[in-house]
């Protein structure tokens, strides 16, 4: 059961939009006030380091440290939305296929962060006759429910399926 499953619509990412040049909140007190009046120089230097900062320390980066340009972040947030999916993608058919399903594997892409994102995966799941028609007939369900589980089946997840139904019609006609 392979995922060629593609990004999520919906609902975004709960991290807020953040401007590059946000100020940051100012202390209690009106301390901002009283170094201006020049009582004390510590403060206007610290602001401008802050100044200097990205508003959002946890905006992605270049892996030598430069900040990402508007298409790249697109890029990553984009990139991060698939990996999350592709996850939870193959995640259902684990669940589904109980013991039947092996571990899943995935296939990456390297982000403008530098990071790795799950572009695709697979769940192995073993299509196998059972001991009698009846356990034959339980694995093919399994097979099938585990195939079909993701709320977005991947044409290989439909084949997967396709062929769980026909072993499960087969052993029907043989019990």
């Amino acid at each position: 059961m392979r995922s060629q499953a593609s990004p999520v619509s919906g609902t975004p990412p709960s991290s807020a939009p953040q401007t590059a040049n946000a100020a940051p909140p100012p202390a209690a007190g009106g301390e901002a006030g009283n170094n201006a009046a020049g009582q004390d120089n510590r403060g206007s230097a610290q602001s401008a380091s802050q100044a200097a900062k990205p508003a959002d320390p946890a905006a992605p980066k270049s892996p030598d440290g430069k900040p990402l340009n508007d298409a790249q972040k697109q890029e990553v947030e984009d990139l991060r939305t698939r990996d999350i999916d592709v996850r939870r993608h193959e995640a259902a058919h684990q669940a589904a296929g109980g013991a039947l399903a092996g571990a899943a594997s995935f296939t990456y892409q390297q982000g403008p962060d530098g990071k790795q994102y799950a572009i695709g995966g697979e769940v192995p799941i073993q299509i196998s006759q059972g001991g009698t028609p009846q356990e034959t007939i339980r694995n093919a369900q399994t097979v099938r429910a585990a195939a079909l589980a993701p709320s977005d089946p991947s044409g290989q997840d439909r084949a997967v399926a396709a062929e769980a139904a026909q072993m499960e019609q087969q052993a029907r006609m043989q019990g």
